[in-house]
């Protein structure tokens, strides 16, 4: 049932079930979306007790188990989960309180509060705050203006600031201690050592590979290597914390407005990459670990977003298949699709497709976290071409009732080598129709 309903599809029993990439909330079952048109008249109708009960319904994902409620009439209680991170609350036939723990502060720090004071200002409808040896971000509304709308943005932002800040407030400030974390699950020591290591190889191979190249003449192409790089480590890893934040900040460099070159951009994103790879196991290991979440960190986009954003690549790369640079020429395409699944919340089939495409592209990583499906060897060039089809057909099955128009053309897939097999996936994927 759950592999149905969550597009697993026909995964083998013995390959682990390991999440990948940031969490989304863009789906929701069309049973669920319900839910927030059902939320939205009762509180219409002034029934707000069952407002909210239908509202954290809503937000409920049966699968990471992210949101408790308990109702005794007009009052309840709720807690969600998002990273390291949960926020508790409660409400009554007068109000919905929630707040969220960030660190214990055992004695008082000017430095801290003034920080947060700055911070303050970027709230829209939290607020930070001091409960005895707590730091706290709190939420609070009139029952009576208590929408869905109002809920929902208000218990993202202290959600995902709370989840976000934690970390970087400990690891800045020495008189803060880090509090209310035993909900997060550790990763195996093996599991935190292949992604270490794929850390660090994905960043050496390509320097290397890089410092091959004429650095004003593939300035372009040097810009694609390094950013899709980021995206990688972003979805394969999925670092938390000051390593999230360093992978944040290298993506920034390039596309962040000033009047620098693109060479120069290139050689501080190097310079920022050595940094990370210099980073012995146990100052990476502790930013390894399994949450849940409620809320994503990005927003969802028109599927135009991501048709943009795979053309885009494709134009681009051509030169370079052309000029027999077949390693740019793939990680040019994979920028075109891995550039969508880091910056916007995608729908369900399409993060699944995604992940068969880093399985196809990466599938010795895949192997090494005990995985068994090889659907592409690199070393002979032959593909598993009925393996690829079988699990595009069951995603789009799983799928097909709420997004009825969805139909992925396998008969369009060439298997002839690298560049053209994820050409022509990426293209399919641009003339999928999610209405």
């Amino acid at each position: 049932m759950f592999d149905k309903l969550f597009g697993w599809g026909k995964k083998k029993a013995d390959d682990p079930v390991i999440p990948l990439g940031r969490y989304s909330d863009n789906n929701k079952t069309v049973e669920k979306v319900d839910r927030w048109t059902v939320a939205d008249d009762l509180f219409k109708k002034q029934q707000y007790p069952e407002s909210i009960d239908a509202f954290f319904d809503y937000l409920r994902d049966e699968a990471e188990q992210n949101v408790v409620l308990e109702r005794n009439g007009s009052e309840g209680r709720f807690h969600l989960y998002q990273g390291s991170k949960i926020v508790r609350g409660t409400f009554n036939q007068d109000r919905v309180v929630a707040e969220v723990t960030l660190a214990k502060m055992a004695q008082p720090s000017v430095p801290v509060m003034r920080r947060l004071l700055e911070m303050n200002f970027n709230l829209y409808y939290s607020r930070y705050a001091l409960d005895g040896d707590r730091l706290c971000m709190r939420f609070d509304s009139n029952i009576r203006s208590a929408n869905p709308n109002k809920l929902y943005y208000g218990l993202k932002e202290l959600a995902i600031k709370a989840d976000k800040l934690d970390d970087l407030l400990v690891q800045e400030f020495t008189s803060l201690q880090t509090i209310d974390t035993d909900h997060v699950k550790e990763m195996s020591d093996q599991e935190k050592e292949v992604r270490y290591t794929y850390l660090i190889k994905w960043i050496t191979n390509t320097l290397d590979y890089i410092a091959s190249l004429d650095a004003d003449k593939f300035a372009g192409g040097i810009s694609y290597y390094l950013l899709t790089l980021a995206f990688r480590i972003d979805y394969l890893l999925s670092p938390e914390g000051k390593l999230q934040l360093e992978l944040e900040k290298i993506i920034d460099i390039y596309f962040r407005k000033d009047d620098k070159q693109t060479t120069e951009k290139n050689q501080t994103m190097i310079e920022a990459y050595r940094k990370v790879a210099a980073k012995a196991r146990e100052d990476v290991f502790p930013y390894f670990f399994r949450s849940k979440h409620t809320f994503s960190i990005v927003a969802p986009q028109n599927h135009k977003a991501v048709i943009d954003s795979i053309n885009a690549a494709a134009g681009n790369m051509l030169w370079y298949r052309d000029n027999q640079y077949p390693m740019i020429a793939n990680t040019i395409l994979e920028y075109g699709f891995s550039y969508c699944q880091n910056s916007y919340s995608l729908p369900k089939p399409l993060s699944d497709l995604f992940r068969l495409f880093m399985q196809v592209n990466h599938g010795d990583y895949f192997a090494a976290l005990g995985f068994t499906a090889r659907y592409y060897d690199a070393a002979s060039n032959e593909f598993d071409d009925d393996a690829i089809r079988q699990r595009i057909e069951d995603i789009v099955t799983v799928w097909k009732h709420k997004f009825n128009k969805l139909d992925f053309k396998v008969n369009n897939l060439r298997f002839d080598s690298l560049v053209n097999f994820n050409t022509t996936f990426t293209s399919e994927i641009t003339s999928l129709n999610f209405d």
